[in-house]
């Protein structure tokens, strides 16, 4: 929990001096941008959990 509450608190800073700075959010600014982002991550994770199963049919 501590490391999903400093990353939270890394990016409000830099989103916060990127905006200062009169920068270009460094990050996707529309939702499908973030659910991309969101889909990248279940699917890394979803093969670290099919993994297993796919090395037991294979051989």
């Amino acid at each position: 929990m501590k490391i999903v509450l400093l990353s939270i608190l890394t990016g409000f800073l830099v989103g916060f001096i990127f905006a200062f700075m009169k920068l270009p959010i460094p990050a996707p600014p529309a939702l499908p941008g973030i659910m991309g982002i969101v889909g990248i991550y279940l699917g890394f994770k979803a093969y670290e959990v099919l993994l297993p199963w796919l090395r037991n049919i294979v051989g």
